[in-house]
């Protein structure tokens, strides 16, 4: 293996080039440097309305949600990739706020469905007049093509992170361990001989 074989940060043919992977780099720094941006979006908006970023999340969820398809608590979780606990914690919140209300499932009585309040459409209302011109400059210069394509393209890199993180931890854990052991087997001669020298200074 060359050294830049070895320094490269991915192996998959796809993601690579005639340079390496100097591509797949550019890619992630730009992303980065736009998911900066959606970040502070995210809190200008949710700051607008006196809401905290998963709290705006959560409301503009379920304002999509339908009459076919109501959104539980699960559903919200799933749709954000959050824990459930944690968005059980916010909704409970938005109930308190008069923002959202809960009723039962018209299908399962296990199950409560979210809807808004009429407080929380006049909120969404208010919001969106700063959310239109802030999206039509993030995403305008794409045509409708490209747009959709991008939809699809990170709902597909979306729903396959989690497995990636997953397996981050994996890996680290297993070349942590070989350097453990690589480690302990070149200290290993020199304890022997410290071993040797004590042996021999005892007599």
């Amino acid at each position: 293996m060359t050294v830049t074989d070895a320094l490269s940060t991915a192996s998959k043919p796809e993601l690579l080039d005639k340079e390496g992977d100097r591509t797949l780099r550019g890619l992630l720094y730009d992303y980065f440097a736009f998911g900066r941006s959606l970040e502070a979006a995210r809190e200008t908006f949710a700051g607008f309305v006196g809401l905290s970023p998963t709290q705006y999340l959560i409301l503009i969820a379920i304002k999509n949600s339908t009459a076919e398809e109501p959104m539980g608590v699960n559903q919200v979780a799933e749709r954000l990739y959050l824990s459930g606990a944690f968005v059980t914690n916010e909704i409970n919140k938005l109930v308190s706020d008069g923002l959202l209300e809960k009723s039962p499932h018209p299908e399962d009585g296990r199950r409560v469905q979210l809807t808004l309040t009429q407080h929380g459409v006049s909120l969404l209302i208010r919001l969106a007049a700063l959310q239109r011109p802030v999206n039509d400059a993030l995403f305008g210069m794409l045509t409708r093509e490209e747009f959709k394509l991008l939809s699809q393209l990170l709902s597909r890199l979306a729903s396959n992170a989690d497995s990636a993180l997953k397996l981050a931890e994996h890996v680290r854990a297993t070349l942590k361990f070989q350097e453990d052991q690589q480690a302990s087997a070149a200290n290993l001669p020199e304890s022997r001989k410290k071993r040797r020298t004590t042996l021999r200074n005892t007599r």
